[in-house]
């Protein structure tokens, strides 16, 4: 097991995209003699918290063509919409436009829903653009400016930042940085780039996305009923011909605290098993995958150095040595200490739990859970299509 962690580690290395690099940036760009329309569309629920810190991002963005925010009140009972027009009366910017869609109906969820909503606001502007960016998102002034440019330049339909999230806790220290480390193994950012590419992802925080590849993609009907919406979202556009382009932001920024555990637990849990399209063999698969590749190392070091297996623990030394060498750079673009690396097992246990945990839950029928709504398991609702 040891000499398969290492092999598996060595093979992620060197062949899996180079995922563990944090050089994916906006691409080269230019800007356009012709600044064509935006419309941002930003679902919101319960937001009224996090809207003065990120709102404002976005009505005072130095955008040189027509723009203008439609934020979606999802149903807010904390007061989001009345927030957000006070933030537009007093901070002035892109013109604001507030609007409720409505409890979604059944096969939908809420954020899709909401983004429906909005779309179908900002299609009466015929935009070039849309912006879906979520409501904790703050954008630094030339934020969408720089996505627009290299839309245009790169001839890309969907350019998608990954938001760098909030990392001050120590929960969020070990876990959030992981989170992302994680998503890009997954989905190696060199990869979906590349025209013709088979890996198509995005990330929901931030997506500029072509306003006639989403009316081709059938975006948001398309996807309604998806709870991991922007790997959703990236695949429609992908398979209509669209092309994609993922990477790391430098200045667009996640405000959402997560400061304790169950938040993170949460936020993981609720969209793990959905990501194993809720099979059974999937999730055996993946939990023997982590073992393998995350805890084996250190189990075969201590087994090395405390009962004598010299082989197993000169291995099991090399995958950790390896393992927490990948992790650095993501440690790096979140400005955390090195030491963290070699607890990377640590939370990768964590995750595993977490995954089981989304398990247990669908079986249990209670499906994805968030911000009080409980959606049902894929094909307990008829398809509409």
């Amino acid at each position: 097991m040891a000499a398969g962690s290492l092999a598996a580690w060595l093979w992620l290395l060197l062949g899996q995209g180079f995922f563990w690099r944090t050089d994916v940036r906006l691409p080269p760009r230019r800007d356009p003699d012709d600044w064509p329309s935006v419309c941002v569309v930003v679902p919101a629920r319960d937001e009224a918290a996090v809207l003065p810190v990120s709102l404002p991002t976005l009505l005072g963005q130095d955008y040189p063509g027509r723009a203008e925010v439609f934020l979606v009140d999802d149903g807010s009972t904390d007061g989001t919409g009345e927030v957000a027009r006070e933030l537009a009366r007093r901070r002035g910017g892109l013109p604001l436009t507030v609007v409720s869609p409505g409890e979604p109906p059944a096969g939908w969820t809420g954020k899709l829903w909401a983004v429906r909503h909005g779309i179908g606001e900002a299609r009466a502007r015929a935009p070039e653009y849309l912006l879906l960016t979520d409501a904790d998102i703050a954008h630094a002034p030339d934020s969408l400016r720089t996505l627009v440019a290299a839309a245009r330049t790169g001839g890309f339909d969907v350019v998608s930042q990954m938001a760098r999230l909030r990392v001050e806790s120590l929960w969020e220290r070990l876990v959030v940085p992981a989170f992302v480390y994680f998503f890009a193994q997954l989905y190696p950012f060199r990869w979906i780039g590349r025209r013709g590419a088979r890996t198509a992802a995005a990330a929901g925080g931030c997506v500029l996305l072509r306003a006639e590849a989403a009316r081709r993609a059938r975006i948001p009907d398309a996807i309604r009923h998806a709870v991991i919406d922007d790997v959703a979202l990236a695949r429609a556009v992908r398979d209509s011909g669209g092309r994609l382009w993922l990477g790391l932001a430098d200045r667009v920024d996640s405000v959402r605290p997560y400061p304790r555990l169950r938040d993170l637990w949460r936020m993981v849990s609720r969209s793990a098993y959905a990501q194993l399209r809720h099979s059974p063999l999937l999730l055996l698969g993946t939990v023997a995958g982590l073992a393998l590749v995350y805890l084996v190392p250190p189990v075969a070091l201590a087994a090395g150095v405390l009962g004598g297996a010299t082989a197993a623990g000169a291995l099991g030394a090399g995958a950790w040595l390896v393992m927490a060498g990948t992790y650095l750079p993501m440690l790096r673009y979140y400005r955390q200490p090195p030491w963290l690396a070699p607890l990377l097992p640590v939370t990768a246990f964590l995750y595993l739990l977490m995954t089981v945990d989304s398990a247990v839950r669908h079986h249990r029928g209670r499906g994805a859970a968030w911000k009080g709504r409980t959606y049902a398991r894929p094909g307990a609702v008829p398809d509409e299509s």
